[in-house]
C-alpha cells in the first residue's frame, strides 16, 4: 500500500526525514522510470529475534565453507551489488538517500568474504531498537544466508528488539520469518523506539 506518491522523492534528500519514516515503519521502492514511492503494508513480515531458526543442515554445511563476516567495511558496495539485478527497486536516488544516510551512523552492511573477495551480504537501516533489512545479494552459493545468520547473532548480541524483512521469501522463511498484523508491528516499532541499541 502507498502512502506517499513519487513526487514527495525529492525529499530523499533529507535524511532525517528519511530516517524518520523508517522510525514509523514506511520504506521506499523505485521504479524503471526514477519515481520513488514510500511503502506502508498492513501484513509486515518480520523474523522474530527471540525465535528464530537456524536450520541444523545449513550450520553443518556452511562450516564447511571459507566465509569471513565483516560489518560496515564496504556498505555502498553491498548496496551496489544487491541493486544489480535486471529489475530493481534501488534506484540511483535510493542510493544516494543510503550515503546520506550512512554518514550520519544509520545504514549498516554484514558482508560475507571468501579469500578477500566479497561475496555476498545484505545492508538495512538502523534506528533504535529496530533494524530494517533492505536487500541482500550472493555471488556464490549460501553467502546471503550466511550473512543473515550472522545479522540475527548479531542483533541478538545488541539487545535489538526487531528485524523487519518486509516481505516473505523461501529464503527468509528457512530463518523462521512470520508475517504480523500491522497492530502487532507497531507495538514492536514502539518498544523498539525505546531501546537504545548500538549496531
Amino acid at each position: 500500500m502507498k502512502n506517499h506518491d513519487s513526487s514527495e522523492h525529492n525529499l530523499l534528500y533529507n535524511a532525517e526525514y528519511v530516517l524518520s519514516l523508517y522510525a514509523r515503519g514506511y520504506f521506499p521502492m523505485g521504479d524503471e522510470e526514477g519515481s520513488v514511492d514510500w511503502y506502508y503494508p498492513k501484513i509486515r513480515t518480520i523474523i522474530p529475534l527471540d525465535k528464530y531458526n537456524i536450520p541444523r543442515s545449513f550450520r553443518k554445511s556452511v562450516s564447511k565453507l571459507n566465509f569471513e563476516i565483516r560489518i560496515d567495511t564496504q556498505t555502498i558496495s553491498v548496496v551496489r551489488a544487491c541493486a544489480e539485478r535486471s529489475k530493481t527497486w534501488i534506484s540511483e536516488d535510493i542510493i544516494e538517500a543510503y550515503i546520506r544516510l550512512k554518514k550520519i551512523g544509520h545504514v549498516h552492511s554484514v558482508e560475507t568474504w571468501s579469500n578477500d573477495h566479497l561475496v555476498g551480504g545484505l545492508y538495512g537501516i538502523n534506528y533504535h531498537g529496530a533494524f530494517f533489512g533492505e536487500s541482500m545479494f550472493s555471488k556464490v552459493p549460501q553467502a546471503s544466508k550466511f550473512a543473515l545468520m550472522k545479522l540475527l547473532e548479531h542483533l541478538n548480541n545488541k539487545k535489538f528488539i526487531l528485524l523487519d524483512v518486509q516481505f516473505m521469501t523461501e529464503h527468509l522463511k528457512m530463518f523462521g520469518a512470520k508475517e504480523i498484523t500491522l497492530e502487532e508491528y507497531n507495538l514492536l516499532l514502539q518498544l523498539s523506539n525505546k531501546q537504545e541499541c548500538n549496531f
